[in-house]
């Protein structure tokens, strides 16, 4: 379906709005906890993008795309599994605020693995956003290096897990591009159910109440699969400066969620490096968008 570069940018605000609601509703869970959180999560959402898929593409077509995706389509499926379940372990580990920060330098980490593996060169402007970005983390995580809760530093590493894959999806995703390439949407539904695969007999024995797996179903379709579908659209309109810097608002939304929703507030290196995270993200991204157009 069609979209104009208006309706592009409305269904990327919305997407990350319905990204950001994780962390808050994960602290809202009765008994589940740790991998049974990932597990039900990624379930569900197979399952919705199964019958979404099927119903866009017809039954037929999905299990052809599945079946003849090659490496690249599973290599990104693997590395959607990676995501969806650092995601949760993460925050069931650490504040949303430490887990959204550390995603937050998922499109400086594509930049250096564009550069490695597929070659692209980096503007001087991007290699200082690197550096200061790389100051603000080390603000953000000096507090848990002198002394603070190791749960919360075993937080941030599993999370960091989350931006490592995505830039290696991305970097798939780029490659793919062109003439003959492969159909990447069922990757997302690949990963999905791995995950679910993946994180079951860490889950037993299974303890979420009637409560948690209402939150959780509604994590799993409206967090993750109809917001997933509603970005690969968007994407086919805006330019990748353009999503990298919309992307960017889901830090904001998140940390406000858990801060408004969960009286989860956030410490003051956290704040202060992510800020500086942010800013060298925002300021590298805006001036690409600038002179690409």
């Amino acid at each position: 379906m069609s979209m104009t570069h208006r309706k592009a940018v409305g269904a990327m605000l919305l997407a990350t709005l319905m990204w950001s609601i994780a962390g808050v509703v994960t602290r809202h869970l009765d008994a589940a906890r740790s991998f049974e959180v990932t597990f039900w999560r990624a379930l569900f959402s197979a399952v919705a993008l199964a019958v979404l898929l099927a119903w866009m593409r017809g039954p037929a077509p999905l299990l052809q795309a599945l079946r003849s995706g090659g490496r690249k389509l599973w290599v990104s499926g693997l590395c959607w599994m990676v995501m969806f379940t650092a995601y949760m372990l993460a925050l069931t580990l650490t504040t949303v605020a430490n887990v959204l920060v550390t995603l937050a330098l998922g499109p400086l980490l594509t930049a250096l693995i564009a550069r490695i593996v597929l070659g692209h060169r980096l503007a001087f402007r991007t290699w200082v956003a690197i550096a200061v970005a790389g100051i603000g983390i080390a603000w953000m995580y000096s507090g848990e290096l002198t002394g603070g809760d190791p749960r919360h530093l075993l937080g941030t590493a599993v999370a960091l897990c989350v931006p490592i894959a995505a830039a290696v999806n991305w970097s798939v995703l780029q490659h793919n591009r062109g003439v003959g390439s492969t159909d990447m949407l069922p990757a997302v539904l690949i990963g999905a159910v791995l995950a679910s695969f993946v994180t079951l007999p860490f889950a037993l024995p299974l303890a979420a109440s009637p409560h948690d797996l209402g939150l959780l179903s509604m994590l799993g379709v409206f967090q993750l699969a109809v917001p997933c579908l509603m970005a690969v659209a968007a994407a086919r309109v805006l330019s990748a400066p353009e999503a990298s810097l919309l992307s960017l608002l889901e830090v904001i939304f998140g940390v406000a969620w858990a801060w408004l929703g969960a009286g989860e507030s956030p410490s003051v290196p956290v704040l202060g490096g992510g800020a500086m995270v942010l800013l060298a993200l925002a300021g590298n991204e805006a001036v690409a968008l600038r002179r690409s157009r």
